[in-house]
């Protein structure tokens, strides 16, 4: 039988349907990304390289002049509240300006070796107003009895206070404690050093808008916009810009003072806007140098000391924060534990050497001079060296020193609203080192953030103006401690940050950003480290290693 026409094929072999396409990543297609940076690229002058000595010049004498706002601003605060005349705030400002350039020469030299100014700080406000009610009451032969009698209460004060700074930093107490940070903690502390003086920006600018506006617009448009019009003026207005506007304003403020402008306006006005109510020129002696117990012997009360303690832990909040601003916007990798101890541990011999020398308050890391850094473009060590002398000798020339302290308040009002806008925005930047996309990141952001703008807002808010904030026991020490600490912005967020990070899903190492993070905390962990922070001269090798 043959073959029929009805024989069998093989089924055909199915077709397998290909994987649906990943969908397009819209972020690549809209532009590039950027890759996280370490130190930023557009400084022209790192931490460790040296402008010109003529430039240099003209930098370190601008890092002088924005410190010096702050310090007229709290001489102006506080010296005629403890019964103190025109010629003491002079002396006053001598004091706080010399050892401002001391305690940053050995910073600069011994400390964080950042290019870091030491300026006042108002941490202290609370304690200071709390030795002011004191002494209201009693009863002097003079009020200028009872400002000394006051200056040397807080001489006694920083002189025992210092001691709990220099324990915590030499004993490595403090580096142990910033081991629990993370980019995720940095963040809220350093926006917060800077976003937290806002009341140094546009409400004192206000006291003067006729002034302080002006300098504000046209620093802006000369630092930022006319410098693109030609290469020669790029270089020139970026970097000296702040003294042409500075020069331009007060000449400004002079001629409406002397065209009588101002001359029936209210008291508060004049003392704002006018060139010549500053009364230091009349007052500054022509030469002098502040020298140890110059207002006599210090007075130890403990219920001062105990507020003033922990006015140093608040003021080495702080400089913690605006260290690692000051080493972002330098070039330098962020410091390690073992340098900021070594650093509190320093600005606790400064306050020493303040309660000595007799200095209204302590000092801490000028925030500003850390803004001015962003603002020129220049990081560099030996620009902030030089600045030390110029307030080291404006300080002893008194007459000097007083023309330049007669600038009016909203002129600084103006250069804040940008140094400590960039301060902020810098610590913002951290944020490229952990996931950005984490509910948890963001929820620690954003608690840390909130909280440490809202809880010492609210402490600011409840605090009268003889200084009784909303603790109120009937211990008044121990009121002068949790006021002070609450009332600081980047305190606030050291403690909410650092709690939040380290308990909630802290098992997230990759998110948090720690494998970037933990290299930095040890001496060895980063080949950069001992670049930019070793000491001078070899003297590391005369140094136990503990501090090394």
């Amino acid at each position: 039988m043959g073959e029929t026409d009805h024989h069998h094929h093989p089924p055909p072999p199915q077709v397998v349907a290909p994987p649906p396409a990943a969908p397009p990543n819209l972020a690549l297609s809209r532009g590039p990304t950027w890759t996280p940076a370490e130190q930023l690229h557009q400084l022209q002058y790192c931490i460790h390289s040296n402008p010109s000595w003529p430039q240099a010049l003209l930098l370190a004498f601008q890092h002088y002049i924005v410190n010096l706002g702050t310090i007229v601003l709290i001489a102006n605060t506080f010296v005629y509240r403890m019964g103190g005349h025109h010629g003491d705030k002079a002396r006053v400002i001598q004091v706080l300006l010399f050892m401002s350039g001391i305690n940053t020469l050995l910073q600069t030299l011994f400390g964080s070796r950042l290019p870091t100014v030491m300026g006042v700080s108002f941490a202290y406000t609370l304690p200071l107003l709390s030795i002011i009610n004191d002494y209201t009451d009693e009863a002097f032969a003079s009020e200028h009895d009872r400002f000394v009698h006051g200056i040397r209460t807080i001489q006694g004060s920083l002189i025992v206070s210092s001691f709990i700074t220099i324990i915590l930093g030499y004993g490595r107490a403090w580096g142990e404690l910033t081991r629990f940070f993370s980019p995720i903690v940095v963040v809220p502390v350093v926006s917060l050093v800077g976003l937290g003086l806002f009341t140094r920006g546009f409400p004192l600018l206000g006291n003067c808008v006729e002034i302080g506006l002006p300098m504000l617009i046209l620093l802006v448009i000369s630092q930022q916009y006319l410098k693109r019009l030609h290469s020669r003026a790029h270089v020139i207005l970026e970097r000296f810009a702040l003294l042409f506007c500075i020069g331009i304003i007060w000449a400004f403020a002079a001629i409406l003072t002397v065209s009588g402008a101002y001359n029936n306006v209210k008291n508060a006005t004049k003392q704002s806007c006018r060139t010549d109510r500053s009364f230091l020129i009349s007052s500054a002696p022509w030469i002098r140098i502040p020298y140890p117990f110059q207002w006599g012997t210090p007075i130890f009360r403990a219920s001062h000391v105990f507020g003033m303690i922990g006015a140093a832990l608040v003021s080495s909040a702080e400089s913690t924060g605006t260290f690692f601003a000051a080493a972002r916007l330098s070039g330098a990798t962020p410091p390690p534990a073992h340098v900021l101890s070594r650093s509190i541990g320093l600005q606790g011999i400064g306050m020493l050497l303040e309660g000595l020398f007799g200095s209204l308050v302590g000092t801490t890391a000028s925030v500003e001079n850390v803004g001015l850094l962003g603002l020129t473009h220049i990081g560099s060590r030996r620009v902030v060296q030089i600045s030390t002398a110029f307030m080291i000798f404006f300080s002893i020339f008194g007459k000097f020193g007083a023309l330049f302290a007669s600038i009016p308040l909203p002129i600084f009002a103006a250069i804040y609203c940008i140094l400590l806008g960039i301060v902020a925005a810098s610590g913002i930047t951290f944020i490229q080192f952990a996931n950005s996309n984490s509910m948890r990141n963001i929820y620690v952001l954003g608690v840390s953030l909130f909280l440490g703008l809202s809880i010492p807002q609210y402490f600011a808010m409840n605090t009268t103006y003889d200084g009784h904030g909303p603790v109120r026991t009937n211990a008044g020490w121990f009121n002068d401690i949790l006021n002070t600490i609450f009332s600081s912005y980047a305190t606030v967020a050291i403690i909410v940050g650092t709690v939040l990070d380290n308990t909630l899903e802290a098992k997230h190492l990759d998110d948090r950003g720690v494998p970037w993070w933990k290299p930095f905390q040890h001496s060895k962990g980063d080949v950069r480290t001992e670049e930019f922070y070793s000491y001078p001269l070899r003297i590391n090798e005369y140094v136990p290693t503990r501090f090394l």
